[in-house]
């Protein structure tokens, strides 16, 4: 286990005493944060627990073969109409992550914070961080076995699903014998594991495919070929009809290059803002650079949400960058 018992007993103890729990991810969500979501939501039924699942958009499309997937509620579409005391926050690095979520908490809300991101500040009434876990998922799994229940195949798949888009399959340093010992238990639950990376790690979709070409024809490299970055706005997403889950994995074109340290994707949100996806080779901490505009994640992989226009940002961001290396 990777964490002290005392936070693993506190957690269980929030969920086995409190009932009516409203179940929260981050905003845009990926593989961690859904399957994350689901996970939590089975364990709170095996508890006989009542949940609510929801987040502040619709989870990506290629997430929906997980079981209860369509029990996520998209607040977007369908606000709830009350306000939660209990909630559990799963895969939020800070407080904001939750988004418009948060306006379903009650002035009162008690928080179970689980997570792995490093940069986590402990917002919550309780907290079960584990920032050298590779995903969230892999500290419900301790949990689960914490907690001595018996997962099936779908929670199995959930699982291995978290684990499988957050380490790039299996493929970053987060990859560790733990994980791949894990992965291996829940194989033998049934879970597809070739299924499953095809469809999360090597289909594209055709806008996807037409995106990521717009993104690479602006491709920049720094003089030093150290920093290579690429931008995409509301105009590229238009044209090839992409939409947000189509960006996923286009930040890693740019850090692939040979001699490469720090790849970056702009995303212009409007006018006002932009969100920058940051991946490191391993020398740069790009959760040190994005903690300095605001945001947060892992020493090789963060982002964060800066205001200004792009022109004035990529130019700060870079400088931060170069600083670092």
């Amino acid at each position: 286990m990777q964490t002290n018992e005392r936070e693993f007993r506190q957690a269980q103890q929030f969920l086995t005493e409190h009932d009516h729990f409203l179940v929260v991810s981050h905003v845009q969500p990926d593989g961690d944060a859904v399957s994350s979501t689901l996970v939590v939501g089975w364990l709170l039924s095996c508890l006989g627990k009542n949940y609510v699942m929801v987040n502040e958009g619709p989870i990506p499309k290629r997430m929906e073969y997980l079981s209860e997937s369509e029990q996520i509620v998209d607040l977007s579409q369908a606000p709830l109409t009350e306000s939660h005391k209990y909630v559990i926050c799963v895969d939020c690095a800070d407080f904001k992550r939750t988004g418009k979520s948060s306006l379903h908490f009650s002035e009162d809300a008690q928080i179970l914070n689980i997570d792995h991101h490093p940069t986590n500040d402990g917002y919550g009434t309780v907290n079960l961080i584990v920032p050298n876990a590779a995903a969230t998922v892999e500290i419900l799994y301790d949990l689960i076995r914490f907690m001595n229940l018996e997962m099936n195949q779908n929670v199995a798949t959930a699982i291995y699903t978290g684990l499988l888009t957050d380490t790039g399959g299996f493929r970053y340093s987060s990859t560790s014998p733990k994980v791949m010992e894990i992965a291996s238990k829940l194989l033998e639950y049934g879970v597809d594991g070739p299924g499953l990376s095809e469809l999360l790690l090597e289909q594209m979709t055709l806008p996807q495919l037409k995106l990521l070409t717009r993104a690479l024809n602006g491709l920049q490299i720094s003089e030093d070929g150290k920093i290579s970055w690429v931008s995409v706005d509301d105009n590229d997403m238009e044209i090839t009809g992409a939409i947000h889950e189509d960006l996923e994995g286009i930040v890693n074109y740019p850090r692939n290059i040979q001699g490469v340290e720090v790849g970056l994707l702009f995303k212009v949100i409007n006018e006002n803002a932009v969100k920058v996806s940051m991946r490191s080779a391993g020398k740069v901490d790009v959760a040190s650079v994005a903690q300095s505009f605001g945001g947060g994640g892992h020493v090789r992989a963060a982002g964060a949400r800066i205001e200004g226009t792009l022109e004035t940002i990529v130019p700060r961001v870079i400088e931060q960058v170069k600083k670092q290396l």
